[in-house]
């Protein structure tokens, strides 16, 4: 569906692409990124991350400083510095038409460049493509890793597999060594796991997941954020164990976060994560 959009200026996040509907507001970054920094609803508040007093960093030997921000962002997997933590500081490209808006940015120096595609539909619901295209002369073997930070104070719900599959076993539970086995933030049952955002408790939390639903959800304040993405896929290789889906927070924010296809992508070959966002009231 079509929509509006505009410049402005947000907080400290400098020139943003602003875009709307009559009921959703999302605005993206134009001086790094690609980031998508705000997503919400017109009456309620940003359902992102806002990492305003850039209290999460990185310095990047070499290549300068990695910042959070905030907000959606895209990511190679497996994790690891530089490639990873490759400083998004400078202006993105934004091809905008009142349909869609695409923001790439330039080249990194690994063979490697991101873009995020944003575009309603008729429900209001958006379409969030990232995309990483392998700019090298050479096959580059990674997975394509989108993850959004977001509010905290709020409670995120992701499907388990409930398949019958006799014998043999249908869910998988990856942990980071930080993760503590009986942290209060974190809860299972047959049908979902729940990891409740507290901002009292300092120490991080990780954990991945087969979600063969492609689906999980986060509640906060009076707003209600559901991702939708490619539901899991047995002949794919994910990183992490097999995890199609990971989750972490800490004190200050909670990302949900879509794993792709660990693999070698070819010279000029894309590797994609499709995922749907819909948010509504509590």
């Amino acid at each position: 569906m079509k929509f509006t959009h505009s410049e402005t200026e947000y907080k400290n996040f400098g020139r943003c692409l602003c875009m709307e509907t009559e009921n959703i507001l999302v605005m993206a970054s134009l001086e790094y990124g690609p980031r998508i920094i705000y997503y919400g609803l017109k009456d309620e508040e940003n359902i992102l991350f806002e990492d305003i007093n850039r209290d999460f960093s990185l310095d990047v030997e070499g290549y300068g400083t990695w910042y959070t921000y905030g907000g959606h962002r895209l990511w190679r997997s497996p994790e690891i510095v530089p490639e990873t933590y490759y400083p998004d500081n400078r202006p993105v490209k934004a091809d905008v038409t009142d349909e869609k808006v695409v923001l790439t940015a330039e080249p990194t120096p690994f063979g490697t460049q991101y873009s995020i595609e944003i575009s309603f539909n008729d429900d209001e619901t958006l379409n969030v493509k990232n995309t990483i295209v392998n700019v090298s002369d050479s096959p580059l073997k990674f997975a394509p890793w989108s993850i959004t930070g977001l509010a905290p104070g709020g409670t995120e719900y992701i499907d388990l597999n409930t398949e019958d599959t006799g014998y043999l076993p249908n869910r998988t539970i990856a942990l980071w060594p930080y993760s503590e086995i009986h942290d209060i933030r974190f809860s299972l049952n047959d049908g979902r796991a729940v990891l409740r955002m507290d901002p009292t408790i300092a120490h991080a939390f990780k954990a991945g997941f087969n979600v063969v639903s492609g689906q999980a959800m986060y509640a906060c304040g009076n707003q209600i954020y559901i991702k939708r993405f490619d539901k899991y896929d047995p002949e794919k290789n994910y990183p992490d164990f097999g995890c199609n889906f990971e989750t972490y927070t800490n004190e200050k924010f909670i990302e949900c976060e879509v794993v792709g296809d660990e693999r070698e992508y070819a010279p000029g070959e894309s590797a994609v994560i499709n995922e749907v966002w819909e948010i509504k009231k509590r």
